[in-house]
């Protein structure tokens, strides 16, 4: 999986704090049966089930797109994926989870699927807010979507609306296109809080959107540091001696611009390069590169290789430089 990210989550007690409500209110209401057992038909929809969160941000007026999506489920663990995309290619995904004990989010969980069964001014389930609207976003909007299913009945409800920002910064002042839509938004931001923490940031933020040209272990460019080319004769030279015989890659030159994250050579397998980010700065233009190699405790095998990673991005000012390169660790074999 690229780019797995782990971040710590929001505090133990203010999860608890938050969920401790709920779960007496669902112990308390369940109906019960004359043996004592609680009635299946007391569940609340979704209670044993999963969430789905989705946040789909327009990037540079429509030429790409950065996809969020956070699937939570009732056992307390989440999964939060982000990609990035340009005309259509993917740029790069970033995974996050669930890691130490999960019981928390299970009663955070429990919190959320209470309200949005029947809070007041919370409540997904009314007349004004049908599940079937697909509605068009304006072009600077978000699409949003948040999603109900409910293991128990096998059944889904979901919701789509429009709302400006993306999951760190989304509001439901502009939520709609009904005043209702406001709801879709606030669930999206509950669940949020209650697995990546409220004061989350993504993996891409501020960048222009970028795709992926190709990326692998053995260029044979001999590429020790990374380059940008900015006009189509250097990016030909450049490809016939790292993939000679394959097709190059069509790029809009002046239009684009191609970025190679390149470390140069490396000597132990798992060693992998990736373009994180492509920002715009106020003296031109900064791309972040992050090379990823195996943790502490891995032992990978001896491979000579030079990891790489090309991408195209809409034109950017210049000059384009490189911060430094920062490294993470992965888990071994990820």
């Amino acid at each position: 999986m690229q780019g797995r990210v782990r971040h710590a989550t929001p505090g133990l007690l203010r999860r608890l704090a938050w969920g401790v409500a709920a779960l007496v209110g669902l112990l308390g209401t369940a109906a019960c049966s004359e043996d004592g057992g609680t009635q299946p038909g007391t569940l609340r929809f979704g209670q044993i089930g999963s969430l789905e969160a989705v946040v789909e941000v327009p990037l540079r007026q429509g030429e790409g797109t950065l996809e969020q999506r956070l699937e939570w489920r009732s056992s307390g663990y989440w999964t939060f994926t982000e990609r990035i995309f340009y005309q259509g290619l993917i740029g790069d995904e970033a995974v996050r989870d669930t890691h130490g004990d999960p019981s928390p989010f299970v009663v955070a969980y429990a919190s959320l699927v209470t309200a949005v069964n029947g809070a007041s001014g919370l409540d997904l389930f009314i007349d004004s807010l049908p599940q079937t609207l697909d509605p068009e976003c304006e072009a600077i909007q978000s699409r949003v979507r948040f999603e109900i299913r409910d293991e128990p009945s096998g059944d889904t409800a979901s919701w789509t609306r429009c709302a400006s920002g993306s999951l760190g910064n989304l509001t439901t002042r502009t939520a709609g296109p009904e005043t209702a839509a406001s709801r879709v938004v606030a669930a999206i931001l509950q669940t949020r809080d209650g697995t990546v923490g409220s004061d989350f940031v993504s993996t891409y933020a501020g960048s222009v959107p970028f795709g992926t040209l190709d990326r692998g272990q053995d260029s044979q460019a001999g590429l020790s540091q990374p380059t940008v080319f900015v006009e189509e004769e250097a990016w030909a030279a450049f490809w016939s001696s790292h993939a000679p015989g394959e097709e190059r890659p069509s790029v809009d030159f002046p239009e684009e611009v191609v970025v190679v994250a390149a470390v140069g050579v490396r000597d132990e397998s798992g060693d992998s390069v990736e373009v994180r980010r492509v920002l715009q700065v106020n003296d031109g233009s900064l791309v972040e590169v992050w090379e990823r190699v195996p943790g502490d405790f891995c032992t990978p095998a001896e491979r000579i290789h030079v990891p790489y990673h090309i991408v195209v991005a809409p034109r950017i000012p210049e000059p384009i430089r490189f911060a430094e390169i920062r490294v993470e660790t992965v888990p071994c074999g990820g």
